[in-house]
């Protein structure tokens, strides 16, 4: 019994080990065969530091109060393909999964906006303190000319396209008043512990794009640090919804790290 025992865990063992050493010859011939036609590949995880903003600040927005980024995590990967064995010169898919969002306080005068009220949406001008919390889970799918600057950094450039898979832009008013239809309407006022709150989530686009610029330094032999800026074209929400009387641009700075093969 204890010798059948031994000779099924040596079976079991030498079959592992076979498959295993199938695996890393089936890996390291890929590898080759990348770098053989100038292929490289990354994968990574950053955070995105930014907001959605007009451009430039509207009169209606006259402080800013507070802003809170949030935690907007994004995971992804990088292709690149270099254009030949000693050229700088390539291009880089890069799809990833990421977050952007914020969360801000302002003073606002004649603030286009629909207010939930008593179960009714009701629509105006308002004057007073607003509260936003903007938050949209995305796949984004950039293609970017790259320029090796020296075997150790690298900067990248070139346009991206985004998909909304969930959208949050809501949020309160409060210690104001809302002017109703337009500037000189019926008032509504807000004081102490009133608030009203608004939700345009459904308002959002589900297409982004925009164009990213970015950086990357070999920190070690498997190790890169990356940052790019992604400077959205499209305003974040349909060109039909006119309650905000301005557009609003998605601006975002990601910084984070990257495992190369």
């Amino acid at each position: 019994m204890k010798n059948k025992f031994i000779y099924i865990s040596l079976f079991v063992i030498s079959l592992m080990t076979t498959n295993n050493a199938s695996a890393q010859s089936n890996t390291t011939w890929g590898l080759i065969w990348s770098e053989m036609h100038n292929f490289e590949y990354e994968i990574n995880a950053s955070i995105n530091i930014g907001g959605s903003s007009p451009m430039p600040i509207p009169g209606e927005i006259r402080k800013i109060n507070s802003y809170k980024p949030g935690l907007n995590l994004s995971i992804g990967a990088v292709i690149t393909k270099f254009f030949g064995t000693n050229s700088p010169w390539g291009m880089a898919i890069s799809p990833r999964l990421e977050v952007k969002g914020m969360d801000t306080e302002a003073e606002v005068k004649n603030y286009g906006m629909s207010i939930i009220q008593d179960g009714a949406i009701v629509s105006g001008y308002w004057t007073g303190l607003v509260n936003t919390k903007y938050r949209q889970s995305l796949f984004t799918f950039p293609v970017l000319g790259v320029y090796k600057l020296s075997p150790r950094c690298r900067i990248s450039f070139g346009p991206y396209f985004s998909v909304a898979m969930a959208n949050d832009f809501s949020g309160s008013v409060y210690e104001g008043y809302l002017r109703e239809t337009d500037p000189t309407g019926d008032k509504i006022t807000f004081e102490g512990e009133d608030k009203a709150t608004y939700d345009f989530s459904d308002n959002l686009r589900m297409i982004h794009w925009g164009v990213e610029a970015g950086f990357s330094w070999r920190a070690f032999k498997h190790l890169n640090v990356d940052a790019h800026l992604d400077w959205g074209l499209s305003n974040i929400f349909h060109s039909s919804f006119k309650t905000v009387n301005f557009d609003l641009y998605p601006i975002y700075l990601s910084v984070g790290f990257g495992y190369a093969f």
